[in-house]
C-alpha cells in the first residue's frame, strides 16, 4: 500500500495532541492525527477531567439541597435515577468530541482512527478498521497520555474492583466503598460517590491526603471528608485483596495491626502510568526512562531528531492544560519559532468540597527547598460574598519575596477555588507584586476580592480583616 505523506503526525488526540494537531495547522503545517479510541479528546475528555468534574456538580445538588434547609428551603429527598444521570454525562462527553472533530475537519486536519506504531524515525503503521495504512512524516508528536495504575496486588480481574475509568460509568451505588489513594482522582470520585449515599472509607499511606497542597489548604477539605466519609485513615496500606462472594477482602495495615474488612467495591487510585507499550519506540532513537516516560528536553525534543513527545507520556505533572501548553512549545520548535518549557507557572486544581487551586510556589516547597518567603493571608470568614452561600471555610493565601515583595505562588481553597485561580497565574507570571494586586479594584461582592484583600492585608489595610503587616514599599 502506497504510504500516505505529512509534514506532521501527532499520535494521540487528547487535549495536548489536538491541540498541537490544531496549532499546526493553523501555522500552515499538513498534519494527520492519529487516535485509538473511537472518539477524540483523550482521557481527560472521555474518562478523565470532564466527565468526574460532571458528575461531581450534579451529585453536588444533593448536598446543596439537603443544606438548604436551614435557609427555609427545604426539598423532598432525591430521587436518583443513575441511567439517566449517566447518559446525561455521556451526551456532555459526546457533544465536546464531536465538537473536536468538527474543528479538525474545518482545519484540514486528517484524522486516522487506530493504533500507531512506529515502523521507523519517519514512518508510522496505523492498525485501523480497515486494515494496515502507513504514514511517511517528516516530524511527530507523541501524545498518548497515561492509564490508571492498577498494581498487580488489586488486579482481581473482578469487576467490583475499579480504577477512575470504571468509576466514572457508575453502574451502581456500592453501600461500602473504599478508596484506595487519597490523592485528588481519589478524593473527587469519594465525593461523587459519598453524595450518592455509599459509605465511603479513605485509606491513604501518607500523614494527609493531597500530597504537595499546603496543610492550611487542605485543612477544610479534610474536615469535610471527615464528616461527609465513613472514614479517612491514614498512614495505612493495603496489604492484601480477593474475592468473597459478592464482596471485596480487604486486608489492610497501620502501626503494624492488621485489619480484615469487606467493602462492596474498591477504586484503586494510586497514580498513573504512561501508555508506553507497543508504540514501536524501539524502532525509533527515542529514550525512556526506567518507568517508561519518554524522555524530553526544554524543547519537548526526544532523542530522535524527527519525534517530539508531550503531555503525560513526557512525565512531569499529569495535567491536561500542561499538555496543552506543551504542545505550543513542540510545534513552535518544529515551525522554527523556538520556545522552551521552562519557569512555566502550572496552576493545579482539585475539585474536591471546597475545591483546592494554587500555583507558582508553594509555602510547603519554600519550606523544603530553603527559600525564604513571605505569606499574606485572607480568611472567607470576612467576605461577605461567601456568608451568601455558606461557604466561609476558605482561604486566599500569596506567597511573596520578602525585599520585593513579588509573588511567587497563590493558594486558594474554598468554593469556585478552579475559577479565581487564573488570577494568580497571570501574577507570578507577569511579576506583579503585592502592591500590584492591592490596587486593582476587584467586584463586589465577589470572592475575587479575596485576592485583592490578601495583598491588602500583607500591607495591614484590608478593609474586611484587621492586620499589622508590612508597609507598602
Amino acid at each position: 500500500m502506497e504510504p500516505i505523506k505529512t509534514e506532521l503526525v501527532v499520535v494521540g488526540a487528547g487535549p495536548g495532541g489536538y491541540a498541537a494537531a490544531f496549532y499546526a495547522a493553523d501555522l500552515g503545517k499538513k498534519v494527520i492525527l492519529v487516535e485509538m479510541d473511537n472518539r477524540l479528546g483523550g482521557v481527560c475528555l472521555n474518562r478523565g477531567c470532564i466527565p468526574s468534574k460532571a458528575l461531581l456538580h450534579a451529585t453536588k445538588m444533593i448536598v446543596e439541597a439537603r443544606e438548604s434547609a436551614h435557609r427555609g428551603i427545604a426539598f423532598e429527598s432525591p430521587k436518583i435515577e443513575l441511567e439517566k444521570l449517566v447518559s446525561w454525562k455521556n451526551s456532555i462527553l459526546q457533544k465536546l468530541s464531536g465538537g473536536i472533530s468538527q474543528l479538525a475537519k474545518s482545519r484540514g486536519v486528517q484524522v486516522m482512527l487506530g493504533r500507531g506504531h512506529f515502523e521507523g524515525s519517519q514512518k508510522l503503521r496505523v492498525e485501523t478498521e480497515e486494515g494496515q495504512k502507513f504514514v511517511e512524516f517528516e516530524k511527530a508528536i507523541v501524545a498518548v497520555g497515561s492509564k490508571p495504575a492498577l498494581p498487580k496486588l488489586f488486579d482481581l480481574g473482578n469487576p467490583r474492583v475499579m480504577t477512575s475509568t470504571e468509576a466514572l460509568d457508575v453502574e451502581e451505588i456500592p453501600e461500602d466503598l473504599l478508596v484506595i489513594g487519597g490523592g485528588y482522582i481519589g478524593m473527587e470520585l469519594g465525593t461523587v460517590y459519598a453524595n450518592l449515599g455509599s459509605k465511603v472509607t479513605v485509606i491513604e499511606a501518607l500523614e494527609t491526603i493531597l500530597a504537595g497542597a499546603d496543610a492550611d489548604l487542605i485543612r477544610p477539605v479534610v474536615k469535610y471528608a471527615e464528616k461527609q466519609f465513613k472514614e479517612v485513615r491514614y498512614k495505612t496500606k493495603v496489604t492484601k485483596m480477593a474475592t468473597k462472594g459478592k464482596k471485596i477482602q480487604v486486608i489492610s495495615e497501620k502501626d503494624g495491626a492488621t485489619k480484615e474488612e469487606l467493602y462492596d467495591r474498591v477504586l484503586v487510585s494510586v497514580g498513573r502510568v504512561p501508555n508506553a507499550a507497543d508504540l514501536g519506540l524501539e524502532n525509533t532513537k527515542v529514550e525512556q526512562d526506567e518507568k517508561g516516560f519518554i524522555k524530553v528536553n526544554e524543547k519537548m525534543e526526544t532523542a530522535d531528531p524527527n519525534i517530539y513527545a508531550i503531555g503525560d507520556i513526557a512525565g512531569g505533572v499529569m495535567l491536561a492544560h500542561k499538555a496543552s501548553r506543551e504542545a505550543r512549545i513542540a510545534v513552535d520548535n518544529i515551525t522554527g519559532e523556538g520556545a522552551v518549557n521552562k519557569d512555566i507557572v502550572i496552576p493545579a486544581v482539585v475539585f474536591t468540597e471546597p475545591e483546592v487551586a494554587w500555583c507558582g510556589l508553594t509555602e510547603a516547597e519554600a519550606k523544603t527547598r530553603g527559600i525564604e518567603v513571605k505569606v499574606a493571608k485572607f480568611p472567607w470568614a470576612a467576605s461577605g460574598r461567601a456568608l451568601t452561600f455558606d461557604r466561609t471555610d476558605g482561604l486566599t493565601k500569596l506567597i511573596l519575596e520578602p525585599d520585593t515583595d513579588r509573588i511567587l505562588g497563590v493558594g486558594i481553597v474554598g468554593h469556585g477555588a478552579g475559577e479565581l485561580i487564573a488570577e494568580g497565574v497571570v501574577a507570578v507570571e507577569m511579576g506583579a507584586n503585592a502592591k500590584d494586586l492591592s490596587q486593582c479594584v476587584h467586584p463586589h461582592p465577589t470572592l475575587s476580592e479575596t485576592i485583592m484583600e490578601s495583598a491588602e492585608a500583607f500591607y495591614g489595610h484590608a478593609t474586611h480583616v484587621y492586620s499589622r503587616k508590612a508597609k507598602a514599599s
